[in-house]
């Protein structure tokens, strides 16, 4: 790979700004990015991509939105109707086929202006076979869980678990939304969802904005004393249907991390990476994900967590930031969090909640239910 990340620009994390517009949250994290990077938007930025579902924004046409606050007026704008991962992934592709040098992507939460966030989910269901059962999508969930913790023989005590580690990586995180020392029996005595799944196994929805910006090797070296490179990259869009999925294994996020491990040349997961950002939607999806990703032994992840490996001092450190249970639930902008600590962490910039030593990082993305898709990104700060 020939593309650097040389900009990082984000807002604070909050569970609700009724005080600024998505715009005004966008113009920011904008804002932060190119001074981070040293570019001036409307002349060295080629394209810009934003992370956007029109449900999610309540506008059809998403991108009409965009140009104003990122600088991008007169400029090619792309919408990708996923998460931030693939926009990501979307804009290095821009930059590697020549025609761009620089690229700005952003991806950007108002969760709090939403009036029903289970009924823009299930509206995500097939609309033949899954959407007139009328089920929530928290009950998907329990279901999924369920199938996982009885296939593997992790535990609910163990998802607690995960649930008290994140918040309580997110104490150190100054932007995180949900910091928290939480007890494990707070997590598992907290009012059931859909059994086994309990309110505090979902992370909770936040508002924020993220942007990044990519640039080719020749101008990342120019622009940055810091590029953090991207080695390897994939995405899986896999079973749009609930009858067809695996429920005990994300599929999605074993085949895209053995794309993305054989692009970046990893041949031990275990070994060679320094740090790891996965998906906690939920908090069995962090030990499933862990599983699925070759971190560990399938029906091991829960064993380790409660051993200490994944802990910030531990051998692989797991959502240092807090992932989405601590810094929030971000929707489309989710994984570009977990991008935004892996490029801190790899430059030596996470302040209290470094990891030493950090060469090689992970972030991987799962879209949420319904869906069987997810991304997968590996970081470098070594060309």
């Amino acid at each position: 790979m020939t593309v650097a990340i040389v900009g990082v620009g984000h807002t604070h994390f909050n569970s609700i700004t009724p005080d600024v517009s998505f715009k005004e949250q966008m113009f920011e994290a904008a804002v932060k990015a190119y001074e981070d990077a040293g570019v001036n938007p409307r002349k060295d930025i080629g394209s810009f991509i934003t992370a956007a579902e029109d449900y999610w924004e309540g506008y059809s046409i998403f991108d009409e939105f965009v140009p104003d606050q990122l600088g991008a007026i007169l400029r090619p704008v792309c919408t990708i109707g996923g998460d931030g991962l693939l926009a990501l992934i979307t804009g290095a592709m821009h930059v590697e086929t020549g025609l761009f040098d620089v690229v700005a992507v952003e991806a950007h939460s108002k969760a709090s202006d939403m009036l029903s966030f289970t009924g823009i989910v299930s509206h995500g269901l097939d609309p033949v076979y899954n959407r007139s059962m009328n089920v929530s999508p928290f009950f998907v969930a329990g279901l999924e869980m369920k199938k996982y913790l009885s296939e593997t023989k992790n535990t609910r005590e163990q998802c607690a678990r995960v649930v008290t580690k994140n918040k309580k990586n997110a104490l150190d995180n100054p932007i995180a939304a949900y910091p928290a020392n939480m007890s494990v029996d707070e997590v598992m005595k907290s009012e059931m969802v859909a059994d086994p799944l309990s309110r505090r196994d979902i992370s909770p929805l936040a508002d924020g904005a993220i942007v990044l910006v990519l640039a080719s090797e020749k101008k990342a070296k120019e622009l940055s004393d810091y590029p953090i490179w991207l080695k390897g990259m994939s995405w899986i869009s896999e079973t749009p249907w609930l009858e067809s999925r695996d429920w005990s294994e994300a599929t999605y996020a074993k085949l895209a991390s053995k794309k993305a491990y054989k692009m970046a040349g990893i041949t031990d997961s275990k070994k060679q990476l320094d740090l790891v950002e996965v998906d906690d939607w939920f908090s069995y999806k962090e030990l499933q994900h862990l599983e699925a990703i070759g971190i560990c032994e399938t029906g091991q992840a829960g064993k380790l967590l409660e051993q200490g490996e994944f802990d910030r001092s531990g051998n692989t450190p797991v959502n240092v930031s807090g992932g989405r249970l601590g810094a929030g639930n971000l929707l489309e902008a989710s994984s570009l969090q977990s991008v935004l600590e892996c490029v801190l962490q790899l430059r030596g910039h996470a302040g209290k909640r470094q990891v030493k030593g950090a060469r090689t990082a992970v972030a991987q993305s799962w879209r949420g239910v319904p869906t069987a898709t997810g991304s997968m990104l590996i970081l470098s700060s070594e060309k």
